[in-house]
């Protein structure tokens, strides 16, 4: 676990992640997937009123401005892509949205690259920081995190078909290429294996998520180990082919970054928690298929290492 820790603190977009392409000499996060996703599936939009005492904490320059602009980064479905028109979606940006309704404000999104967001939150180019990142004890030295989900590791087996993840020695495993699961996750487990005279994992390395969890679905292999909020996505989408293994391990929380001492923080905090209180979060989670994350209290700067 140690491993993977790390490679979340230095790199964490979301949950585990490594960098691995690079697209006009920015350094971009998620296996190399194309910026516009295919998936059309409808999802439906929460409404949200206004609250007038919370929408009063909103720092006077954003109040004024009536709207947040908020750094992300694409793809990283389903928490932040692209739909064939060109516009950003996904769980956190309803979920932003959501909040910013509640604060009576609107959201402008700009697209970003990934190790740019943070630095220009600081520079107060950006209001917030929006994409899928893991709130560390390292980043808190920069900004300041108001918690919104929590990501780890999940495992996927085909339904009624049950696979241990901590004991899959002579399994077939899909994963994607150049993320933790790929390099540190599998490896180390199949090493286990081996060191206890059992065979190894036979891990399946494909290039893009969708095409993992298609292998699961047909039955290719007998398992797969992705980003919790991907995974649970994956089996929304599968119509009841797919279904988790185990629970999710190696948690950590997402949060949107502000700058260090903004009041912000706090009315997005604030924001959100009445969303968990009204149902309303849940509901958003739920829309999404990404509900194992969900959090019953929103803090600021709760980074577990």
């Amino acid at each position: 676990m140690e491993a993977l820790l790390s490679v979340r603190t230095v790199f964490g977009r979301g949950a585990v992640r490594l960098l691995c392409c690079a697209a006009g000499g920015a350094l971009v996060l998620s296996g190399c997937a194309e910026n516009t996703e295919g998936d059309t599936t409808a999802v439906p939009t929460v409404s949200v009123e206004k609250v007038d005492a919370l929408a009063a904490t909103v720092p006077d320059k954003i109040k004024q401005a009536g709207k947040l602009t908020v750094g992300v980064n694409v793809p990283y479905q389903p928490n932040e892509y692209k739909d064939p028109s060109g516009k950003i979606i996904g769980f956190d940006v309803d979920l932003l949205n959501a909040v910013a309704g509640t604060l009576g404000l609107k959201v402008d999104y700009v697209e970003s690259a990934f190790e740019k967001i943070i630095p220009a939150v600081q520079a107060n180019t950006y209001d917030l920081g929006m994409s899928s990142i893991t709130d560390s004890k390292e980043r808190e030295k920069q900004v300041d995190f108001t918690t919104y989900f929590n990501a780890g590791i999940q495992w996927a087996q085909q339904s009624g078909k049950p696979v241990d993840p901590n004991n899959a020695c002579g399994k077939k495993v899909a994963v994607q290429s150049t993320t933790v699961e790929q390099t540190d996750e599998i490896p180390a487990k199949s090493a286990k294996c081996v060191a206890e005279g059992k065979p190894p994992i036979d891990m399946k390395q494909f290039d893009e998520q969708s095409a993992a969890a298609n292998a699961l679905m047909l039955g290719q292999v007998d398992a797969m180990s992705a980003d919790s909020p991907v995974t649970a996505y994956a089996i929304k989408q599968s119509g009841g082919k797919i279904e988790s293994a185990g629970p999710l391990f190696d948690s950590a929380p997402y949060g949107w970054a502000v700058a260090k001492g903004s009041p912000l923080a706090a009315s997005l905090q604030k924001a959100l928690q009445s969303l968990i209180d009204n149902g309303k979060y849940a509901q958003i989670t739920q829309n999404w298929g990404v509900q194992e994350g969900q959090i019953k209290t929103s803090v600021i700067n709760g980074a577990v290492s």
